[in-house]
């Protein structure tokens, strides 16, 4: 128990190095793309989706190992590949989550093959489970940055169809947006996303950064802009707070990630809970 508490008083040192750096700009790039994407996510009820190709992903990373490819193409090839299956084969919102299933099943199957099939590939899963924020590159975090610039110019594009798409189907429908189109760009873009955030937390806890904070801040405020922003603040705050606490307390930056995003989540729901009982609701 006293090694779990314990305090490492050269603390504030770890924090100035390279590596440290590299993590705090891979989670401000990381925080960025998550909380545009997470939105958008809760809004199109699509957070099973999330966590799904998170895990479609697993096996293109561990047959990247397998196939001595880099770990990231692995990742990225079977996120996006199982989101265009995915929109592919779910025109409405119940067919996807038979999709999403579906998908997810086979894709888990494979992950664990491809790992025993090689040493190499058993060895990279548990950091692609669970992550290793403390490893990314600068390499990394100029994909991650390429990444973002897209993201953001992309938004500015399509935002208000993407908008009107994720908070009535039906009704964007009737207005001449092409829905399938805003549907498919949506599970690229998260896939795409969960890419660049599976290094940080894993596959198993891509929920803290996508989801939760956008959750917490869908709680706060009614504004969809104001939710967007807000979310990615929460992430970067959670990431940036579950360095510098691990840090001091040395635990798993992925386990004090997680249990800082959650912790808001919590507070945020408790304010609205006591709220609503004082309005009487």
């Amino acid at each position: 128990m006293s090694s779990f508490f314990s305090y490492d008083p050269l603390w504030t040192q770890t924090l100035t190095m390279p590596f440290m750096r590299n993590a705090f700009l891979a989670g401000l790039c990381i925080a960025l793309s998550a909380g545009i994407i997470g939105y958008f996510t809760i809004a199109r009820n699509s957070t099973f989706a999330s966590h799904a190709l998170a895990h479609i992903a697993l096996p293109g990373a561990t047959g990247a190992a397998l196939l001595g490819v880099p770990i990231a193409l692995g990742l990225g090839v079977f996120a996006v590949g199982g989101a265009w299956v995915i929109a592919a084969l779910g025109k409405r919102a119940g067919e996807r989550e038979i999709a999403t299933g579906t998908v997810l099943a086979f894709a888990t199957g494979l992950g664990l093959y491809f790992a025993r099939m090689s040493s190499s590939a058993s060895q990279q899963l548990q950091a692609i489970l669970f992550g290793s924020i403390l490893t990314i590159t600068p390499d990394q975090i100029i994909g991650f940055a390429i990444f973002d610039a897209v993201l953001i110019i992309l938004m500015c594009i399509v935002y208000r169809p993407l908008l009107f798409s994720s908070l009535d189907e039906q009704v964007a429908q009737a207005k001449g947006v092409r829905v399938g189109i805003m549907n498919a760009l949506f599970m690229t873009i998260l896939a795409g996303v969960i890419t660049i955030a599976v290094p940080a937390v894993g596959t198993l806890l891509i929920f803290a950064l996508v989801v939760t904070p956008a959750a917490t801040s869908m709680i706060i405020t009614d504004s969809p802009f104001k939710a967007i922003v807000m979310a990615m603040v929460l992430c970067l705050v959670s990431i940036w707070g579950g360095l510098v606490i691990s840090t001091m307390f040395p635990a798993p930056p992925s386990f004090v990630i997680v249990t800082l995003s959650t912790l808001f989540w919590g507070i945020a729901k408790g304010v609205e809970s006591v709220r609503n009982h004082r309005n009487g609701d």
